[in-house]
């Protein structure tokens, strides 16, 4: 019998976006301390399914549940699942303008404390652990007083996307595509920042068409959507045997 908690639990869920049913009673059970990748062809239901956990408001939920931390997810605003510690890594991260990378952090990290009933954290403790994950993820000093993602490039603005991760913490992280568009040297930093994070108090999402950063993540399971629903789950090998074969061989028997 698992002794392991559960963190998230997806049962029997449907999702359209518009008028078109994309997620089609999927389910999928994260437990603490795990790392999950979601692969699949375009148009599978990738971004749908993080667009659910998030609370997007192009997202419709009209069949099945999803329990965070046995919180039914599904009734909290998309403030509140911030709060409560879910993260999500966009695809295109977007611009800012006028909001510094600091700024913004601060109040994010500030808003989570005191829905956690925590104090603001300092200023100099602030400081020091921005500086520290920026350099770690490679960025300028002078970015953090830019605008979020503001002039930044595509690498950049993705590298940007781990240090709020980094930053802030979270209980669940949804990644999706973090690695489109990375050359080798970013994707490597991007990974080895997502893996100081891991631990067993914390789980993550990785969502992506490709085994590169998968190979640096090593997940402990990997799991191919198809038409909106989970067709096959493995270990980190099912990756690279989809990198071999690609998704033929599995959607033909769906």
């Amino acid at each position: 019998m698992s002794t392991k908690k559960t963190l998230l639990s997806i049962e029997n869920l449907d999702a359209s976006i518009g008028d078109k049913n994309i997620i089609k009673n999927l389910n999928l059970t994260i437990h603490y301390g795990e790392t999950h990748a979601i692969m699949g062809p375009n148009g599978s239901g990738k971004s749908t399914l993080a667009k659910a956990l998030a609370g997007h408001p192009d997202c419709e939920i009209t069949k099945g549940s999803i329990k965070y931390k046995d919180i039914d997810l599904l009734t909290l605003p998309v403030e509140e699942r911030s709060n409560e510690g879910l993260f999500l890594g966009f695809q295109y991260p977007i611009e800012i303008p006028g909001l510094s990378n600091s700024v913004f952090l601060k109040a994010a990290i500030n808003a989570k404390n005191k829905h956690q009933e925590l104090k603001d954290v300092s200023a100099t403790d602030f400081i020091k652990e921005l500086k520290e994950n920026a350099d770690m993820m490679g960025i300028n000093q002078s970015f953090l007083s830019r605008g979020v993602n503001e002039g930044y490039s595509g690498g950049e603005k993705k590298r940007n996307e781990i240090l709020q991760m980094l930053m802030l913490k979270p209980t669940l992280s949804v990644l999706d595509e973090t690695d489109s568009g990375l050359d080798i040297d970013s994707m490597k930093i991007v990974a080895d920042g997502v893996n100081s994070t891991r631990n067993k108090e914390n789980s993550t999402i990785v969502i992506t068409h490709y085994e590169r950063l998968l190979n640096y993540l090593e997940p402990d399971y990997v799991h191919v959507i198809n038409d909106g629903i989970i067709i096959k789950t493995g270990d980190s090998s099912l990756a690279n045997e989809l990198e071999e074969k690609g998704y033929e061989w599995l959607t033909k028997k769906k």
